[in-house]
């Protein structure tokens, strides 16, 4: 499998438009998370070093390492996406016939079932994360720069509300109903929080550049 971070664009869209499962949109949630996180470490980088922020620009310097962090998480879950649903789908189709080899499918299916939910509930979670991220960067990043925020915020919305499909498509089919319903908890926490996030960076972005200061 080739890793995600050594294709170019054009490859990973022709790999997405392909009629294989992966990637698929597991890995564009990742992918659109870790172009949130670039988003916000270029208005970072359009803050640092520039004398009207130099108060803020310590604070700066630590969202954008902590973002450089995010984005590289968010490229490896991108192929880790990939790399689970592979099992996955060779565990649908193991022999049934006996008992014995529906026990053993069972088994085999919880194990792949449980790992493909839980690397979409980290990327949902590590986008919600840069959200909260962005909300900084938004009061105190480049005034230049305020657009990217909110565009950076919308990518990170759909990471979150993207990945969360992966999470309930998985869990439904879960046999351990606990762990599925702990799993979908998480993940529906981190669509709430999101979403909120999202919505109220983006609406304050909005209302800047239209020049209302407002809200």
């Amino acid at each position: 499998m080739v890793m995600t971070k050594q294709q170019t664009i054009s490859e990973f869209l022709d790999a997405l438009s392909s009629k294989q499962p992966v990637p698929g949109g597991g890995g564009a949630s990742a992918l659109a998370g870790a172009l949130g996180t670039a988003l916000g470490l270029m208005v970072g980088n359009l803050t640092v070093g520039k004398k009207k922020y130099a108060q803020v620009e310590a604070e700066v310097v630590s969202m954008m390492e902590r973002l450089t962090s995010m984005q590289r998480e968010m490229m490896e879950l991108a192929d880790e996406d990939a790399k689970v649903f592979a099992p996955l789908a060779a565990a649908y189709g193991l022999p049934a016939g006996t008992k014995e080899e529906k026990d053993h499918k069972a088994k085999v299916m919880e194990v792949n079932l449980l790992a493909a939910s839980l690397v979409p509930v980290k990327v949902m979670e590590l986008a919600v994360e840069s959200l909260g991220i962005l909300q900084e960067l938004e009061q105190k990043g480049s005034a230049m720069a305020v657009s990217d925020v909110g565009v950076a915020a919308q990518f990170a919305r759909t990471a979150v509300t993207g990945a969360v499909m992966n999470v309930y498509i998985n869990t439904k089919s879960m046999a351990d109903r606990d762990k599925a319903r702990e799993i979908n908890d998480r993940a529906a926490a981190a669509l709430e929080r999101g979403a909120m996030l999202a919505d109220e960076i983006y609406g304050k972005v909005l209302n800047r550049l239209k020049g209302d200061q407002s809200i």
